[in-house]
């Protein structure tokens, strides 16, 4: 179940975010002066085949693979997103419903509403 790492330090210049795992998903939310969600990346697969559907008001979707960039044991690389195929709607959606019972529903519902209507099943 996803459960909210607290104490985020602010990034300057970044509207407030909040950072929700567990061993599959990370969720990160960025939030409008309002208090409005403004964005979110929902990071799905971890930590072997990670994946991140990223949304954002006024942009929509995007749908990428985390490429670790570590091709041998003794390299240190840092980890970058690349573009990716086919989002798989259906079983990310079915982890994040189970996964998402401990968030704010009005979040949850939000999310699982982009996860299931962004992309065709």
């Amino acid at each position: 179940m996803l459960r909210e790492v607290k104490d985020l330090k602010p990034r300057p210049g970044e509207p407030r975010r909040r950072w929700f795992t567990d061993d599959y998903f990370d969720l990160f939310v960025w939030y409008d002066p309002p208090g409005r969600v403004c964005r979110f990346e929902l990071c799905y697969g971890k930590p072997a085949d990670e994946h991140a559907l990223a949304w954002q008001e006024g942009s929509g979707l995007t749908h990428s693979r985390v490429d670790d960039g570590e091709q041998t044991p003794l390299s240190n690389r840092t980890p970058i997103i690349v573009p990716d195929g086919a989002f798989p709607a259906a079983r990310v959606s079915e982890c994040f419903r189970s996964s998402s019972q401990g968030l704010e529903p009005e979040l949850a519902s939000m999310v699982l509403g982009k996860i299931r209507g962004g992309f065709s099943l």
